[in-house]
């Protein structure tokens, strides 16, 4: 497999896939049905890959790796350590599978990987000069640490009866139902408090630690402010208004804790033995680190493109961006 297949590297040695950063579709004018359901049910699409994967980890992290309800009425340090414990579990064993192939072994060195770089270890910005340790620092006291905590704070609301739980066996087809729509409302979700906190003083006080990472790679993904944490968990909040399942919680804390893993991996395509390759599906996102203001959704609803906020990774979407940001800076110069 060779990168000429998929894409070209630039002068500056960047590489570039020659895809364009589009969405599937769904909420497109005009409709296309057909074209709609074949995506749902492709491979990939929207059950295969990703978004089955996090919800059976999601189930099975509920069903199998969790205490019963009850014992969240009353949280204990040993419920708390055992619940931080799961969580730290599943993101060392997920994201260190990504980082490594990717970035220890280097396993296809840098073929597909977007920048020549390699994380930087020398660098004043990062905790100890290091960029890979600063990301694991932050990822675990300040993102599983508030994974946690909005774990057990709804689970104690529903351990205590302040809302009421569903059964699974007379809700099935709502319960089905519920945690496929996850995605899509986390693509929601995730739109709305990424252009918050790229408001000041939101940006200057939090969002930054994470655009450090100019140069992401899967560690990257959970590395921000303990302030940007509560934004980018407060997802489950939603579930206090609904039919509600303790499923739900965990597969959408699940979703939310796992998923930039790969969105953040670096490499536009991951290698398999076989010589063959899958997309990772991080193109837009690596945009987002790149040129900051673009690119603020998930990939699944078009919401860059109905607010102008789409860079595609071409030529044309690039000299949007820029008259864009040529724009934003006269306004400030002149409200000054």
């Amino acid at each position: 497999m060779i990168e000429s297949k998929f894409g070209r590297r630039d002068s500056r040695g960047n590489y570039k896939p020659y895809k364009r950063v589009g969405y599937p579709p769904i909420f497109i004018w005009p409709v296309q049905p057909l074209a709609a359901v074949k995506w749902i049910m492709s491979i990939p699409g929207y059950f295969l890959p990703w978004n089955t994967l996090y919800v059976s980890i999601g189930l099975i992290a509920w069903f199998f790796l969790s205490p019963p309800l009850e014992s969240y009425a009353n949280p204990s340090i040993k419920l708390t350590l055992l619940i931080f414990l799961r969580n730290s579990f599943l993101v060392t064993l997920y994201f260190g599978a990504f980082h490594y192939r990717l970035y220890i072994k280097r396993a296809q060195n840098t073929e597909y990987k977007f920048n020549l770089r390699w994380p930087s270890k020398n660098s004043k910005q990062f905790m100890f000069n290091n960029q890979n340790i600063d990301n694991i620092i932050l990822t675990f006291f300040s993102g599983v640490t508030t994974w946690t905590a909005f774990e057990l704070g709804i689970l104690w609301v529903a351990a205590n009866n302040f809302i009421e739980v569903i059964s699974i066996d007379q809700n099935i087809f709502y319960f089905i139902s519920m945690i496929f729509l996850i995605h899509f409302w986390r693509d929601l979700h995730f739109y709305v408090i990424h252009r918050l906190i790229h408001f000041q003083p939101l940006y200057s006080i939090a969002h930054r630690i994470h655009h450090k990472n100019t140069n992401p790679g899967p560690w990257s993904g959970l590395a921000m402010h303990p302030i940007e944490h509560l934004f980018y968990f407060s997802c489950v909040l939603a579930y206090l208004i609904f039919p509600f399942h303790p499923a739900f919680v965990i597969i959408t804390l699940v979703h939310a804790g796992l998923s930039p893993a790969p969105g953040h991996a670096g490499f536009d395509r991951i290698n398999f033995r076989n010589g063959k390759s899958f997309d990772a599906d991080s193109y837009a996102h690596y945009l987002h680190h790149k040129y900051f203001e673009c690119n603020y959704a998930d990939g699944i609803l078009p919401l860059d493109q109905w607010f102008g906020t789409l860079h595609d990774g071409s030529k044309e979407a690039h000299e949007r961006l820029r008259k864009r940001l040529k724009e934003k800076s006269r306004l400030k110069i002149k409200n000054r």
